[in-house]
Parts: C-alpha cells; structure tokens; sequence
C-alpha cells in the first residue's frame, strides 16, 4: 500500500514538472514530499522561487499554507509579498481585493497575531476604505486582549485624527479614555484644534478636579487650572456647559498667590460675553481685594487698558452713527471713570500695602498724606488706623501714629481733642517702655509749645508717679503703664522742665529720685552737679559727684571723674591737699590705661601747683607705666620736660635711662638721641658717645641713615679719627647683624632711596657681594679698607703742621655752664668729612682730613702760663 502510495507521489510531481517545464524544482518537490508539514523545507523553496514569476511564488506559498495553515512565519511572508505585488497599483484594481482576501483567510488562523492585524489596518487606511478599516480596527481590539491593545491604539487614533469626520474620532477617543485615561491631554487638544470646545472645557475641568492625574507634558495642575480659565474665559459663547464664575472663583480660593490672573480671566469672560458692568465690577472687586502689588498690578492695568477700550469704541461708534447729546453724556462719564481710577492708584496701592500689612504703620502715614486737604478722610484714617494696629505685631513706632493724630488737632486749634487723643494714647499696651514715654514728652511738648507751663509739669509728673504695682523696667510681663516711672526719656525731661520752671527744692528732689531709681547717666549725675554749683551748694555738688561714681563702673565714671577732680580742684585749690589726693588716688584705682593719662596728668599739675615737687616727679613716673603702650612716649617727654624745669637737666638722666628700657626700639632711637644730645651739650661727650654706642644695636644703617648721620656729625665735632674709625667698625658690625638673612636684607634695599651723590652701581655691587658671603670678601673688603685708613693716616701726619711743644689733653676746671655754651658756639675750623654713608661703608676713612690747631687759653684755665 506504501509502494502504491509513493508511486502516486511520483506522478504528482511528473505532472507537475511538465506543467511547469522546469527541471530545477526537482530536489524541492522531492523533499518536500518528504517532508510536507517542514516550514525549513517549503522557506528553501520560496526562497528560492523568490526572483520567478509571482505568480509560481503565490501558489508555492497556497501549497505550503493547505499544508501548514498555522504557521505564522508562512502567513506573515507570504502577506508581506502579496502586499509587495501590489505596491504602486491603482486601489480599484481588483487585486487590491484578493489581497484583502488573503488577509482575511489568514486571520482565521492568525487572529491573536497583532503584527497581522496592524499589517492589514494600515493595508485598509491606505486604500482610504474608511468604514472597513474602522471596522477591522475593531475587529483587532476584540480579538486581541486588552495586554496587545496599546500597539493597536496608536494606528487607531492617527487613522481617525486624519479623518474628516470629528464624530467618529471623538467616539474613538472615548472608547479610549476608558482604558487609559491618563492621555487626556491629547484628546483634550484634539477637541481644541477642532473646535469642540464646550467638550474640551468639560475635559479639563476634569482634569483639573482629579488630585491624581499627573500630566504626561509636565505641567503642574496650576498650569493646567490656567489653561481652562483661558479657554473659558476666552469663548464664552462656545462653552456652555460649565459654570463659569464658580469654576474661576474656585480657583480664587485655591490659588491665592496668583490671584491677579483669574481675577483678569474672570473680568475679561464677561468682557467677551458683553457684560461691561459685570466686568467693571469684577475689578473693582479684584483691585479691592488682591493683596500683593504684582496681582494689583496686573489687575489694575487690565483695568485701565478696559476703560480705554471702552473710551475708544464709543468714539469710533460716535464718528461712524454720528453724535447727539446722550452720546456725549455717556463718553463724559466714561472718561470721568478713567480719570478717577487713574487718581485712585495711590490710594489703592496704598489699601494693597495695608491688606497685606494692617500693622504697617509707614504705611498708615503714608495714606493720611495720601488725604491732604481732606479733614475728614483724614480723622477717620487716624481713627481706623489706631484701632487696627496691634502695638505687639506693629511694623515702626505704633505711638507716632497716636502722636501724630493729636498734632492734626493741634494744628487746627482743638487743644481739648489733642489732649482727649493723647489721654487716650497714655492708656494704649504699647510693646516698649519708650513708645509710652515718647508720647508724654510729645504730650507735655504740646502743653510747652502753648505756654501751659504748669499743665506740662503735672503731665509729667503724673507720667512720672511711682504706680500701685511696681515693676522692673524691663520686665515685659508687666504692662508698660507699670514700667514707665523709670523711663529716663521722661524724668529727663522733667529735670529740664524744674530747672525752668520750679524751683530749687523741687529740681533736687526731681535729681535725688533719678538717682535713688538707680536710671542715672553721667550726664544726669554731671547737670545734677552743675545745677547745685550753680545755686552755690558747692558740697551738695561734690556729694553729687560721689554718688555718681558709686554708681557707675569705668569707663561711664570717667567723665564723672574728670569733671569732679576738676572742680574741686578750682575750688579749693591747695587748700584740702589731703583731700583731693585721696580723691586722685580713688579714681586712679582701678583706672584703665585708656583714660590714665588725663588724670594723672590733672594729678600732677595740682603738686607742682599745690604740693612738692617730689610727688609730681613721682606722679609722672607712675604714669609712665600706667598709660597705654602708644602713649608712653608722650608721657615720657612730659616727664623729661617737667623734671628738667624743676630739678635740672642733670635729673634727667635717669628717666632717659629709664625710658630706652621701656620704649619700642622706634621711640628708644629718639630718646637715645635727645639723651647724647643733652650729655653732648653739658660737656660730657665719652657719655654721649657711649649712648650712640649702646644705640646704634637697634639702627639698621639702611632704615636709621639719620641716626648714623647725627653720630657721624658729633664725632666730627668733637671726636678724632680713632673715634670715627670705632664708629664705622660699628657701623659695619651692625650691618653685617642685620645682613644675616638674605631676605631681610633684600627688602630693606629695595625700601632704602638713595640720597648721596656718590652712590654708583659699583658700590651697590660691592656692598651686595660682601653682604652675601660676609665670611669671605666682605673680611678682605675690611683689610683693604684698614689698610687704605692707615695710609691716609700716614699721610695726613706728614701733612699737619708740627706744632712748637706737645699738646697734652688735661681735666679743665672750667665748669658745665661754659662748656655747654662753648658745644653751642660755631666752629669755623671743625673737621669736613664729605663721604657718605655707603662710602663709608666700602672705602673707610680715606676723605677724612684732620686739621690741627691752636688750643685757646681758656680751655687750660690756671694750668698753663699765657
């Protein structure tokens, strides 16, 4: 039976060869009649009947697809290629038609196959068969399930989006909402770009209710609540199935700090509805309501842009129908509208401020000036302004505004209003003690400014009487009516008003009771004092003083101190020495440095005036170690300057002394000089020369060139070359210390100028080599230089002219006074030293020319005959 059954095959294939006329077919007929049900075996096939006719190819494929109806690879390829086939033909052909037909065979196998039933509906949407295509689309979601419909969706809603007909696309759209309502947006868009607005409005009102909904755009639901009071706001004849005003109102409330849009959304509605009325209403409702400036201004200048519009239409509708009266009553009253709103910026900025602030009172001065002119907005904005001001959140002084409402009535000669608003604002829980304060001085000011001295002095002193309820100043537990008898802003004033008006007993008692609360300054403590010395109670006066200072801790006791020290001091003068010591003696106890110097300064004054010399000498030195380090120098020149008028220049010394230990080096440099100037004038030059000795450590020759100048000018006139010789050795010693670091040499020769005529760059070459490697040529460098002083030394021997007897140097008897005056005496004949500082430095003594001459008389005195 199997023979009979393969022999059969065999004809099949025979039959088929000869309908074809080909002999290559042959090895794939044969396998496949091996293997009919292989797909491998019939693609091997296809593949390569893939350049033949198509129409050997289409039925290749018919073979394959009786044999294997489910196999989805087959289907898809031979759906592909009949598509193909038909690319580029005219879409009445009717092969178009037996496409269509094959696609629908192979969905009854293939119908859970999304990819065939996407091929087939963009098939359809090309051959524009808009019924059928829709109906296939549906076809696919039902077959499908609903995991496979997001890749059915998107051809869906591109196929009904470009169809002339917004029906059916809606109706797809809604279907599709259902599933995913999260594109909203997109359908929302659509609805706009054709036309449907009403549904788009109702859409997105949706949109803008559900808390959940996240935009696939991004935009927050702000955005989108702006979107939908645009698009209702803007078509008010096209959407009618929202409420309008609730929907913008609600966004009122629920986007308060973007107010000034919707308010203009909702105006410019009713603008577009021709409403007019409403939509003036609606700004002034906005303007009085939105709180910050920038809503203010948006609605405002949409405001003022409607009235011009306004203002503009009716000329234009005047010019066109012509003009009658009621015309031009109706574009008067339109331009007074504009006008007055244009004048009530100010005050409705001002309104906006204060909404956003009641507490501001700036801003409350600012809106009474806003009224100038008009008494009464005047009162009633003082009025409504001191009842909505809480003292404790006010932003400024609360009390000015009660201080100010009283000067109005002032001004405009209501003394009893005045003082009704000031009796009233005494009562007021202001958050500070000074706001009260402030407002009795203003209050008792008013009484001043009307002559009504007593009724000032009983406002103050009521301001000033203790309560029944004590309270610490500061204790803000307490109302500030408990707190205020210790305000010194008041009892200040009330000392004043005394001294003026009442009379002695009263002033001091006023004074003892500022004192006995303890809220003195120095400065009341100091026109206490006065106001006693004034009235001739010179030891009340001092008493006053001394319970000042018991008072007060330095520094706020200094001027109590200086001015007490210096009052006692006119009075009595030497005559309680005792007395004013122990007081200078108090005071400078626990003294800082700062103020030292004034008192012991007024100290020593009053022993050289009124007590020995010896304790002013001891005085001044006590304050040369208690004042501050700057000031030491000055005290130390005083120091000098009084000793030497009283005891002589010689007692000097050892302040001098005394002072180079102490000073800074800057200050030691100047004493020393002053000091071997002193020695030099008394005739005592080996101490002078030991002082610029011992002074020269602390004078670098390149920042010190005066200091070196001085030695240099006294030893020319009173030293000899051995002398000078020792000052230059110094001179370089003391170089080559400060040369040690390369670098702090390098800065002070860029800051050292030169001055000399002789400086050349040779010398600074020289002195630069021999400060880098002092151990080397700066050693040479010296020889030469002894060498070449020797020379000239030599030289300037033979040169001298040799005098009859030998010149012996001898003690003379000849006293200081004449000594100091002979240092003082010109000499003509003094040595000439030319040489500068850097060439005495590099070269020694070679310029230096000794002159020798006759020694006068008077220098021997009794020891040599004449």
């Amino acid at each position: 039976m199997q023979r009979v059954i393969e022999l059969h095959r065999i004809e099949r294939v025979e039959d088929w060869l000869l309908h074809l006329g080909e002999d290559d077919d042959l090895p794939y007929e044969e396998e496949i009649i091996r293997n009919p049900y292989s797909v491998k075996c019939w693609m091997r096939y296809i593949e390569f009947k893939q350049n033949g006719p198509k129409s050997t190819l289409n039925m290749i494929y018919e073979r394959a697809l009786k044999e294997l109806p489910g196999s989805y690879k087959l289907w898809y390829n031979y759906l592909r290629e009949r598509r193909k086939q038909v690319k580029g033909k005219c879409i009445t052909e009717p092969i178009y038609e037996e496409v269509n037909n094959c696609h629908e065979r192979a969905l009854v196998f293939m119908h859970k196959m999304p990819r065939i039933w996407l091929d087939y509906c963009q098939f359809l949407v090309s051959q524009c068969k808009i019924t059928r295509s829709r109906r296939t689309f549906d076809r696919a979601l039902r077959a499908l399930p609903v995991t496979q419909h997001p890749r059915i969706w998107p051809l869906y809603l591109r196929f009904v989006r470009n169809l002339p007909l917004p029906e059916t696309a809606i109706r797809v759209y809604r279907r599709y909402l259902k599933l995913s309502p999260e594109n909203a947006e997109e359908y929302i868009d659509y609805l706009r770009s054709v036309g449907r607005l009403d549904e788009a409005a109702v859409r997105l009102g949706a949109v803008v209710n559900d808390e959940s909904f996240v935009s696939k755009e991004g935009k927050s639901n702000y955005q989108l609540w702006h979107e939908l009071c645009d698009l209702i706001s803007q078509n008010p004849d096209k959407v009618t199935s929202l409420n309008v005003g609730a929907i913008i109102r609600g966004g009122l409330t629920r986007f308060t700090d973007q107010l000034g849009k919707l308010w203009c959304s909702l105006a410019d509605y009713y603008i577009r509805s021709g409403h007019f009325e409403k939509a003036r209403d609606v700004y002034e409702e906005a303007i009085l309501t939105v709180v910050t400036v920038r809503d203010f201004t948006q609605v405002f200048d949409s405001y003022a842009q409607f009235e011009e519009s306004m203002i503009a239409a009716k000329m234009e509708t005047t010019a066109e129908m012509g003009q009658d009266e009621d015309d031009d009553v109706d574009l008067e009253l339109r331009l007074a509208r504009f006008e007055q709103l244009i004048a009530r910026r100010p005050l409705l900025l001002n309104s906006v401020l204060l909404r956003q602030n009641p507490h501001n009172v700036h801003e409350w001065h600012k809106r009474v000036k806003l009224y100038e002119g008009n008494p009464r907005q005047i009162i009633n904005t003082y009025t409504e302004a001191v009842q909505t001001v809480d003292p404790m959140k006010a932003t400024g002084k609360p009390h000015s505004l009660w201080v100010s409402f009283a000067k109005f009535y002032e001004e405009n000669e209501q003394l009893d209003d005045a003082r009704t608003i000031f009796e009233k604002a005494t009562k007021v829980s202001y958050k500070q003690v000074d706001d009260l304060a402030a407002v009795w001085c203003e209050y008792g000011e008013m009484e001043l400014r009307h002559e009504n001295y007593e009724q000032a002095l009983r406002i103050l002193r009521k301001a000033t009487a203790i309560p029944s309820k004590k309270a610490e100043y500061f204790d803000a537990s307490e109302p500030v009516q408990n707190r205020v008898y210790k305000s010194l802003k008041v009892w200040s004033m009330l000392a004043d008003l005394e001294e003026s008006l009442g009379t002695f007993q009263s002033t001091k008692a006023v004074y003892d009771r500022i004192i006995d609360l303890r809220i003195a300054t120095p400065q009341i403590i100091i026109n206490y004092a006065m106001f006693l010395e004034e009235h001739n109670y010179f030891e009340e006066s001092f008493k006053a003083y001394e319970r000042g200072i018991a008072l007060f801790r330095w520094p706020n006791v200094y001027d109590i101190w200086n001015t007490y020290l210096t009052k006692f001091i006119d009075r009595y003068g030497g005559k309680k020495l005792e007395r004013a010591r122990d007081l200078f003696e108090q005071a400078l106890d626990g003294c800082p440095a700062k103020f030292a110097k004034t008192i012991y300064l007024l100290y020593a004054k009053l022993e050289e005036e009124y007590g020995l010399a010896r304790h002013a000498m001891a005085v001044y030195e006590r304050a040369t170690q208690a004042v501050e380090t700057e000031e030491r120098h000055h005290m130390f020149n005083i120091y000098i300057k009084r000793a030497a008028e009283i005891y002589g220049v010689t007692y000097t010394r050892a302040i001098y002394q005394k002072a180079i230990e102490v000073l800074p080096d800057e200050h030691a440099r100047d004493m020393c000089q002053r000091f071997a100037d002193m020695e030099s004038k008394l005739g005592e030059i080996d101490r002078a020369r030991a002082i610029y000795s011992y002074c020269s450590q602390i004078c670098d020759p390149r920042v010190t060139a005066h200091f070196w100048q001085t030695w240099k000018e006294f030893e020319i006139r009173h030293g000899n070359e051995d002398t000078i010789r020792e000052m230059l050795r110094i001179k370089r010693s003391v170089q080559a210390t400060y040369n040690t670091q390369v670098n702090f040499m390098s800065s002070q020769m860029l800051k050292a100028t030169t001055s000399t005529e002789n400086f050349t760059l040779l010398a600074v070459m020289r002195i630069r080599m021999s400060d880098l490697a002092p151990g080397q040529m700066g050693i040479d460098d010296m020889k030469m230089l002894e060498q070449k002083a020797q020379q000239l030394a030599a030289e300037a021997e033979l040169d001298k002219p040799k005098p009859k007897e030998k010149i012996l140097f001898v003690r003379s008897d000849t006293s200081r006074s004449e000594l100091a005056e002979l240092s003082k005496q010109a000499n003509p004949d003094e040595i000439d030293i030319d040489d500068d500082d850097d060439d005495d430095e590099d070269q020694g003594p070679d310029e230096v020319q000794l002159e020798q001459k006759s020694v006068p008389t008077a220098v021997f005195g009794g020891l040599k005959d004449d």
